[in-house]
């Protein structure tokens, strides 16, 4: 079960493993734990960037690498032009920077070459050709077999594509955020994406962890909106509204003998212009249930109240 990702040849899973809490919430075994279940179901695309852990992710990815799963099983993604340094975060997509950068990801992951790499976000504070330059230059070499971004607008996928194409080099993803409770890519992305030939990656497919109604009763403990590593990160979706939404997540999962979380992740995954959901679990629990939405196929009747719920 592959999915083209955009029309470039690259094939991935409809799932895609995120990996932005080792280093943090999960430790070194956790993380074996849960690379070993995805790859068991069957998946292929693993998802890092740089300031992930401060860097621990990759490194843990990279030391699980053959020794756990072999290298050419896995697609492995990572993303540059975020940093955080004595806990302030660090947004630097300079040429010089997104090498930079990418030469340490490639240490840490003990790789010669990503099979995606991504600018991790837009930045105003230097030229889109400059920045694109360092992508041009990353799958040239070879360092990088595909080059996408991530957190672009349309019009800023639609500028990024165009620029690439001059340069003969094929912007195939972006990796944005994208749930039941974050339809902003449908204003533009999705429809860039579906008319470019680029695919969507969506990172906090469950909407920072509220579409699971885990957040129903309070803020439990051991949550990310509990967690002094990402402070505020679900307080956005907290409110009415997503209540709301959670609570027809919640009637349509028992309706089909499925979890929250199975329903949200199908919703998405089934989005046009969508390859693969991000999932980035804290146990190995979470991501087997995560796992389980790639059995489920919701019927029409069910996202069309979803998609009105949620609009």
């Amino acid at each position: 079960m592959r999915r083209r990702l955009g029309s470039s040849g690259l094939t991935v899973t409809p799932l895609a493993l995120g990996t932005m809490l080792w280093g943090n919430a999960v430790d070194r075994h956790e993380a074996g734990d849960h690379l070993r279940a995805f790859v068991e179901a069957g998946g292929n695309l693993v998802d890092t960037a740089f300031g992930y852990g401060g860097g621990d992710a990759e490194t843990i990815l990279g030391g699980l690498l053959d020794g756990e799963v072999p290298r050419d099983d896995l697609v492995i993604c990572t993303k540059a032009g975020i940093s955080r340094a004595g806990g302030e975060r660090r947004v630097d997509v300079s040429r010089r920077g997104l090498m930079s950068q990418l030469e340490t990801s490639l240490r840490r992951l003990g790789t010669d070459h990503v099979d995606l790499w991504l600018v991790h976000t837009w930045s105003d504070d230097v030229p889109l050709s400059e920045t694109l330059s360092a992508l041009e230059w990353a799958a040239t070499s070879g360092r990088a077999r595909y080059v996408g971004v991530s957190n672009y607008s349309g019009w800023q996928s639609a500028r990024a594509y165009s620029l690439l194409e001059s340069a003969r080099i094929p912007l195939v993803a972006n990796e944005i955020e994208y749930s039941l409770v974050c339809r902003t890519p449908e204003h533009e992305v999705a429809s860039a994406a579906t008319s470019l030939g680029f695919g969507l990656l969506p990172w906090s497919p469950l909407g920072r962890g509220v579409l699971t109604g885990k957040y129903r009763n309070g803020i439990p403990s051991g949550s990310r909106a509990a967690s002094n590593d990402f402070p505020g990160f679900a307080e956005r979706f907290l409110d009415e509204q997503t209540t709301r939404v959670a609570h027809a997540v919640a009637m349509a999962a028992r309706g089909l003998g499925a979890k929250p979380g199975e329903v949200a992740l199908s919703w998405v995954r089934d989005r046009p212009g969508v390859a693969a959901p991000i999932v980035g679990a804290r146990t190995t629990a979470q991501l087997r249930s995560a796992l389980a939405s790639l059995e489920l196929s919701l019927p029409s009747e069910i996202v069309a109240a979803l998609d009105d719920v949620s609009a």
